[in-house]
């Protein structure tokens, strides 16, 4: 039976983080933004007040993929209070799931009543190509854990949240306006998230189309549970990186991945500005 931390190591490590960022910065996000792999870039629409490396912070993993730059920034975007994440965490770099979501609970604990997430995902809805972006209404976990898993804080959630609606419906009609405003293209459907690093096969794929996922990744879920238990609004966007037809399948590089991404991101933004800007 694995060992896990009780409320009260949790609360202290939570309150450790907090003290650290609170002498560093007076700033009281009302939003929280992750950014994934080769998304980093809205960053650079944030005015920042204040960056502060996840090295630094007491009990914060850091970010072992190389597109991440493992920041968190403190500022205004759209004219709205946020804090974004410059790289995420994931389980398939040895993280358990308290650690992968522990970020949120601080961001939670500072004020964060919003997470705007996002990823970089494989596309199997065949009407889906690379570098196009969708909204997530719906999600598979395939991780094979939960960050739920062990001691319930009470002063956090419920013992058994609800997930009939993890992402908001008002967040997504509220994107979906934007991007037919600006002219963007964006799908609507469901994000399936397994543990990885490897890429899947055809009949993974083939697998994973068969159960009703569009897209697939390797992240997003764990943060998104962990907010929803906090009551926290949630809007998830994808983008497109590679498409993973079973039928015409073609390896993937990294370098391809980011290529993809960057195409993409400019649509991600728009959107994401947007929304903060009517909310």
């Amino acid at each position: 039976m694995p060992e896990f931390e009780t409320v009260e190591e949790f609360r202290a490590k939570r309150k450790e983080a907090l003290s650290y960022l609170e002498k560093t910065t007076d700033f009281k996000p009302d939003y929280l933004i992750i950014l994934g792999t080769g998304l980093g870039r809205l960053a650079e629409e944030i005015e920042v007040a204040a960056a502060v490396s996840y090295s630094d912070i007491p009990h914060f993993p850091v970010s072992t993929v190389e597109s991440h730059a493992g920041r968190l920034l403190f500022g205004t975007l759209s004219g709205k209070r946020v804090v974004a994440m410059q790289g995420r965490f994931h389980y398939y770099e040895g993280y358990t799931m308290q650690q992968i979501v522990f970020p949120v609970r601080v961001a939670g604990a500072m004020g964060a009543k919003t997470l705007l997430v996002s990823n970089a995902c494989g596309g199997m809805n065949p009407l889906y190509r690379r570098g196009d972006i969708m909204c997530i209404v719906d999600h598979i976990n395939l991780l094979g854990d939960n960050p739920l898993i062990g001691p319930n804080d009470n002063e956090l959630g419920v013992r058994f949240p609800d997930m009939s609606e993890p992402y908001s419906t008002d967040l997504i009609a509220l994107a979906e306006k934007i991007a037919l405003e600006n002219n963007i293209k964006m799908h609507q459907g469901v994000y399936a998230s397994v543990p990885g690093p490897t890429l899947e096969s055809r009949a993974e794929y083939r697998f994973l189309r068969y159960i009703g996922a569009d897209v697939v990744g390797m992240s997003t879920i764990p943060e998104v549970i962990s907010a929803v238990h906090m009551g926290m609004k949630v809007l998830g966007i994808s983008v497109i990186t590679d498409e993973c037809f079973p039928d015409a399948l073609e390896p993937v590089k990294m370098a391809d991945i980011l290529a993809a991404a960057d195409m993409a991101e400019p649509k991600m933004t728009q959107v994401m500005k947007g929304v903060l800007q009517h909310l």
